[in-house]
């Protein structure tokens, strides 16, 4: 851990020091990372991942790896093995790993003692039953008709629900807790149900499957974690996680610190809109770079340590809040352009010809890599006749401070020469099609005598040399500064609206346009990023051939965060 990030604490630090210095658990942290394997992690999970795995950093401790696939409706080993590739680019490592279904003989086990005890039972409620039953955030809820069966009717049952002897819904084992309590999560909770579905490691071993909070807990107290670390909406489950560990006999249970989610403007973080728009065409897959997802973020061109300093930046709190999802580009934007090499692109591109310049000459221009770093090197790029500007870089009718190129006006190519625009052309449109320039032939960058200033610099690419790409500009997907929040794992799905999320999105979320780069680009690597003088960042795509290259544009080069002192 960087010795800056040793000085500095949070509330979470603070309460496992106090562990420590009452002498808890041995003088042992450790945490676990515990996500379902029902989709990719997202920017909102690296919050708690870094939590994790940082806090057992912190103190010298240890962290692992729980894969909570109680679930097999949704769950598969594709989104385990993209789990486990993030963790390891983020730059952590795990202890141990694990999974909920590799314990299910031990939770089993655990709900059979429950029942001897009289602490569980089989009830035939339906769902809109169960809720009828619940009651009310202000009126108790009442004791299901079936809650007084005998020991030997619950345990006949259960074992009859795991030898696969009823229908899916019609059965479920239950904690016999308190029906009147002013927590609803306590009112006689789900333990187990019955799930006809194909595990993705079980297989059809079993046909009862725990729930997420009856499991998590045993897991936790299986494997000696010694601090539950989870976010904010786990608050009103910690008396059943407490009750959990302490009516199955763990000693030394875990204790749970929840801490704040991260939500961020314009970005949807939950995980099931986020399969719906994979699974209905909305995005070409969970690494679509308008994706929240880290494989998204990767494949757009994010950067490890952006996405590390920005969720240092976030910090941890204890209080929910929104994120202006301008600070993770901020973050992104520093790296790259401390690192990413310079070059040029035209992503609009208008034709220049250069009246005065000979159509067979040639010069080679010398540029810098990186203009902070003159160990990065340089390169060459070839100046010739005609030549690709941006569209927006010429202007008929030029506003006042218009500084770049317009009919009579003279601008600078960058590391080149100062042009005039003579003439251009126009289509049977009325569209620019083609701009007419003169050139200072004693003008060029570096030489003697090239001392006269003009106010506009302009990015241009050699229509000669030039290579044809594909550049890929990417939005915010969803339209509005509210973004959509992350689902709790292990929360059943609903049919929530949400707003109409799907006529929320973007229809300006991806704009593909066809330009030319520098040749110098041409052996560049997939995931290699680039500054493009006046566009932005690019990053090189997996979607890249060899007769047309794709770039996605990582962020943009104007920073719309304002940081505070």
């Amino acid at each position: 851990m960087p010795e800056e990030a040793k000085e500095r604490s949070n509330f979470i630090w603070d309460l496992v020091e106090e562990d420590l210095a009452a002498g808890k658990n041995g003088g042992r942290v450790k945490t676990r990372f515990p996500p379902e394997p029902n989709g990719y992690l997202h920017i909102g999970h690296v919050k708690a991942l870094c939590v994790d795995f940082m806090t057992a950093e912190r103190f010298g401790g240890k962290c692992n790896l729980r894969f909570d696939d109680t679930n097999p409706t949704k769950e598969d080993v594709e989104y385990v093995d993209a789990i486990m590739d993030d963790i390891h680019w983020l730059g952590f490592d795990w202890d141990e790993l694990h999974y909920a279904s590799e314990q299910y003989q031990q939770i089993y086990e655990l709900a059979l003692d429950l029942i001897r005890r009289g602490i569980a039972y089989v009830d035939d409620l339906s769902q809109e039953e169960m809720r009828a039953y619940r009651g009310t955030l202000t009126e108790p809820g009442k004791n299901s008709p079936y809650r007084d069966r005998s020991v030997e009717e619950n345990m006949d049952l259960f074992l009859r629900m795991k030898a696969g002897e009823f229908p899916e819904g019609s059965r479920v084992l239950r904690a016999k807790i308190d029906m009147a309590s002013p927590n609803i999560i306590m009112r006689d909770p789900t333990l187990y149900r019955i799930l006809y579905k194909k595990h993705h490691r079980t297989g059809n071993e079993w046909c009862i499957y725990p729930m997420y909070d009856f499991a998590h807990p045993i897991g936790d107290a299986l494997e000696g974690i010694t601090h539950s670390l989870c976010s904010l909406e786990y608050e009103i489950h910690r008396p059943l996680y407490d009750w959990v560990v302490n009516v199955c006999g763990f000693k030394n249970p875990p204790r749970q610190i929840e801490f704040a989610r991260l939500n961020l403007t314009d970005t949807v973080m939950s995980k099931r809109y986020l399969r719906k728009l994979v699974e209905e065409g909305y995005v070409s897959g969970w690494d679509d770079p308008r994706m929240p997802t880290l494989h998204a973020m990767r494949r757009r061109g994010y950067t490890r340590s952006a996405v590390r300093d920005f969720i240092d930046r976030v910090g941890v709190s204890k209080a929910d809040s929104t994120v202006d999802v301008a600070l993770l580009e901020h973050c992104v934007r520093e790296d790259l352009n401390e690192h990413a090499r310079r070059a040029m692109a035209v992503v609009r591109p208008l034709k220049v010809v250069l009246d005065n310049w000979p159509e067979d000459r040639v010069d080679a221009l010398t540029m810098e890599n990186h203009p902070q770093h003159p160990e990065m090197g340089s390169h060459t790029v070839d100046f010739t006749r005609e030549l690709y500007i941006e569209q927006e870089d010429f202007m008929e009718n030029p506003p006042k401070k218009f500084f770049r190129l317009f009919p009579g006006g003279e601008v600078r190519l960058k590391g080149a020469y100062i042009v005039k625009c003579e003439s251009f052309e126009k289509d049977a449109e009325g569209n620019v099609t083609c701009v007419h320039c003169s050139v200072d032939m004693d003008s060029r960058s570096g030489c003697e005598g090239a001392n006269r200033k003009v106010k506009g610099t302009l990015h241009w690419v050699s229509a000669a040399k030039g290579l044809p790409f594909e550049a890929r500009l990417y939005d915010t997907l969803l339209s509005s500064e509210e973004g959509i929040g992350e689902d709790a794992e292990g929360a059943e799905d609903t049919a929530v609206d949400k707003k109409d999320f799907i006529s929320r999105l973007n229809p300006r979320s991806l704009e593909v346009l066809n330009g030319f780069m520098e040749p110098s680009l041409k052996d560049a690597a997939v995931g290699d990023t680039f500054q493009f003088l006046r566009v932005g960042y690019f990053c090189k795509d997996k979607d890249s051939t060899d007769e047309m290259p794709v770039f996605n544009r990582v962020v943009g080069l104007k920073d719309s965060f304002k940081i505070t002192k």
